[in-house]
């Protein structure tokens, strides 16, 4: 069977690896518009701060033998009657079945003076954007950053480390609206201060204009912002032109049923552009899990393989600041019915804010900033939909109090078997003993094996303690 998968970004390397380490007679193109390897889109912040280099973002997995990875090899048309795909070479190539990772592209927005985009003003979300920013950054002593967003405020704590006077505009009235309520945005701000990233917040850009060497952001409330660079960071639109022109059904993404097949049986789409059951991604975790359906039904391993989406955990990947924020703590309102248990703590001089929110004993939402030990056993017991203690308080400040103690996993000894270690890759800690028992025994073995850390990173010192406390627990098998 011949497979072409269009993207070479983490959904389409990883569909790639999939289908690879699964028996099956199959004939896997990759075809990538970027001219790179495929890279981890999630580090992109850490190479912007300087913790990294260009090397550390390629995704360690390496198509092996029936795999044709093509780089620079952009997509122009699908040919749905003949079964074939056309690049802008000129080539034309046929498949049995097409898969669409064509991921999302950044959105910049309709202001007067981006249209075209000055040199110094550049989106956030490619390697070659990075690229760029670092450049303009290298002698420049001051940034604005459009979007107070996830990535935005990545973006501008990876600018602030390299030594740059950093403000952030955001024209809704505290930061990260999505994942966040306004206390913890408030506290996330004064953060951010703290790490030398001022905030404007609640006020629209209105316009842009270059100056020489600098930039000027025009605001609606008159003031006028001048840095040596802006980059943009207001949001992400899925890449759904390809399908759109092939006439597949497309509505904010490409529709897909559950076992991420298009309104074309023969093609299926995966990560950013896809849009399952009304919704949107964005995230690798999800990315990951459609890739394995896909690879499951396309191989005969499980034909009925279903992609069921999990609830998601978002970590703000920057220096200095620790936020997890899961599930419908930031919105009020909620579907369900039955009485909800709101719990908050909030100390904005140490940078600490908690909320929970619980219904039938279950945690539905959580935002958890800055220094709070219980955000591992929070992190599980909503992954794990499990009974939260009887002391809430525990969780609020990872501490216990009076006879019902949380029993938080503060050593890797008192985590379940089942317990998950890294999100985007769903790895257990089972997972990874069982792993060490085979002969893995080092961080990299670990990931290699497992894959744990190989998506945002954010478990690295999980697997790490785990490694540790295996090697102390059994010396002899650890030699």
């Amino acid at each position: 069977m011949r497979v072409i998968i269009v993207g070479y970004g983490m959904a389409g390397a990883r569909l790639a690896a999939e289908l690879h380490a699964r028996d099956g007679d199959q004939k896997v193109t990759v075809l990538g518009a970027e001219p790179h390897r495929a890279y981890n889109r999630i580090m992109l912040s850490t190479l912007l701060a300087g913790k990294i280099g260009e090397q550390d973002v390629e995704l360690a997995e390496v198509a092996g033998q029936g795999v044709d990875v093509r780089t620079g090899a952009a997509v122009t048309a699908i040919d749905r009657a003949a079964r074939e795909v056309r690049t802008a070479d000129g080539d034309r190539i046929g498949y049995d079945h097409l898969v669409l990772a064509t991921g999302s592209r950044a959105l910049v927005p309709p202001l007067p003076g981006l249209d075209p985009l000055p040199e110094r003003v550049v989106p956030f979300r490619t390697l070659d954007d990075c690229r760029r920013i670092l450049a303009a950054a290298r002698g420049a002593r001051s940034a604005l950053v459009l979007g107070g967003g996830l990535l935005g405020l990545e973006a501008a704590r990876g600018l602030a480390a390299r030594g740059l006077d950093v403000t952030v505009v955001h024209p809704v009235g505290h930061l990260m609206e999505r994942q966040l309520d306004p206390a913890a945005g408030a506290v996330l701000a004064g953060t951010l201060a703290g790490l030398g990233v001022r905030t404007a917040l609640a006020v629209p850009a209105v316009g842009v204009a270059a100056e020489g060497d600098r930039v000027r952001l025009d605001l609606a409330d008159g003031r006028a912002l001048t840095a040596d660079l802006l980059v943009l960071s207001c949001g992400v639109r899925p890449d759904t032109a390809l399908a759109a022109e092939a006439g597949l059904a497309v509505d904010r993404g490409v529709v897909v049923d559950d076992r991420m097949r298009t309104s074309d049986r023969r093609i299926s789409a995966i990560g950013d552009c896809a849009q399952h059951d009304g919704t949107l991604t964005g995230l690798v975790a999800p990315a990951w899990a459609q890739a394995r359906v896909v690879a499951e039904v396309l191989t005969g391993a499980d034909r009925s393989a279903r992609y069921r989406p999990r609830p998601v955990v978002t970590r703000l990947k920057a220096a200095g600041i620790d936020l997890a924020a899961m599930g419908d703590a930031a919105d009020p309102s909620s579907p369900e019915s039955g009485p909800v248990e709101e719990l908050t703590f909030a100390d904005p001089a140490r940078g600490t804010y908690a909320r929970l929110r619980i219904r039938d004993e279950r945690l539905t939402g959580a935002i958890l900033l800055g220094d709070n030990p219980a955000v591992g056993t929070v992190v599980q017991l909503f992954d794990r939909g499990a009974p939260v203690p009887a002391d809430r308080r525990s969780l609020l400040l990872g501490r216990a109090f009076g006879a019902a103690p949380a029993a938080p996993a503060a050593s890797p000894a008192l985590m379940p078997d089942a317990a998950t270690v890294c999100q985007c890759n769903d790895v257990s800690k089972g997972a990874l003993v069982a792993c060490w028992r085979s002969g893995a025994r080092t961080v990299a073995q670990l990931s290699a094996a497992t894959r744990a850390a190989t998506g945002c990173g954010g478990c690295r010192d999980a697997v790490a303690g785990i490694a540790d406390w295996l090697a102390e627990a059994d010396p002899v098998a650890a030699r």
